[in-house]
């Protein structure tokens, strides 16, 4: 694949969904019982199952900490986890995410946080709208920016530490049909690679750099990034075969994985988004609409990769706010660049 046509942007268009308008199910949907909530999985393949849809759970008060260990345990197998119509705010939606993990990644409020909507250091405004409540539109650096998120990508991996879970909760009230976001499943992946291509990556080391895929996502308004955006995030090591908790292996990407140490730029590229195509093909993909205010979905960005639906001049109003919480694993800093 030549580095001039690697993927920048993907259709909004998708694939109908089941008749009961929430999820492009791979099975056809059966509900069981998992330390006593329903669980609805939604991919289910030979190798694990993918996502799953809980219920059963009162968001109303704090999560006791032995049903926070439950979901965690959920969490491990499924790698994510969709809850409708929680009702949280944005205190009990930071409250939560502190109970799986009490380093929360800070925003760093690219564009200052007096131009930020929410004004919170540990939420991270992904929705699509401005403070004066119009929706973004081409011109404005933040357009550009959230280019890259249409990308299939993990959050953070370009940072110290990486980002372990991500919990993205809706406000207000989406358009139905307007606004998706879509998973795939990098342990799936890996288990159906052949065992000589799991050999050739198995020592393979990635540098991580955001403002590599906001470069491919908009080439023009991110030739070079800012000063202060570059000093905010230099780039990151991670080994690309990594175990996922559940421990089954799984490969690390993204779209803001830039090079392969030991290989060109061209030929890191080429295996890099050969290997996301592999990654997102449709049996390894599932994709969730946001259905209303209050609908949540936690993903473990160890294994798996997501990405949104671009943005529009004519989209919906989609408010959607990201809690993060730090990796405090053993690859949490990812590794040392190897010496060339």
């Amino acid at each position: 694949m030549s580095i001039h046509n690697l993927p920048r942007t993907y259709q909004n268009t998708w694939p109908i969904t089941t008749s009961e308008g929430k999820l492009r199910l791979k099975i056809p949907a059966s509900s069981i019982s998992e330390r006593g909530l329903k669980v609805t999985p939604v991919l289910v393949n030979g190798h694990s199952p993918f996502g799953a849809e809980i219920e059963g759970i009162d968001w109303s008060r704090p999560i006791p900490e032995g049903l926070v260990n439950e979901l965690v345990q959920l969490q491990d197998k499924y790698a994510v986890l969709i809850f409708r119509n929680t009702g949280l705010d944005n205190a009990r939606h930071i409250a939560f995410a502190q109970q799986l993990g009490k380093d929360l990644e800070v925003n760093p409020f690219f564009f200052g946080r007096e131009n930020d909507r929410i004004g919170e250091p540990f939420l991270w405004d992904v929705g699509n709208i401005n403070r004066d409540g119009t929706t973004v539109q081409p011109g404005q650096r933040r357009w550009e920016h959230s280019k890259g998120n249409a990308l299939w990508h993990t959050d953070s991996s370009f940072h110290k530490p990486r980002a372990k879970y991500s919990l993205l909760l809706s406000h207000g009230n989406p358009a139905k049909g307007g606004s998706w976001t879509h998973f795939a499943d990098t342990r799936g992946a890996y288990a159906a690679l052949p065992q000589d291509k799991k050999d050739e990556l198995e020592s393979l080391i990635v540098e991580h750099d955001l403002w590599h895929s906001r470069k491919l996502a908009s080439p023009k308004a991110f030739k070079e990034p800012l000063c202060h955006e570059r000093n905010l995030v230099p780039p990151v090591c991670h080994k690309l075969v990594q175990t996922a908790p559940s421990g089954n292996k799984t490969l690390y990407l993204a779209a803001h994985a830039k090079r392969i140490i030991g290989k060109s730029f061209e030929d890191s590229q080429e295996l890099i988004w050969e290997l996301i195509s592999h990654c997102t093909q449709s049996q390894f993909v599932f994709s969730m609409e946001w259905l209303q205010g209050g609908d949540m979905v936690w993903w473990d960005n160890r294994q798996s990769m997501h990405r949104a639906n671009p943005y529009t001049e004519s989209m919906t109003a989609r408010d959607v706010r990201r809690a993060t919480v730090n990796d405090d694993g053993p690859f949490a800093l990812g590794v040392p660049t190897p010496s060339m």
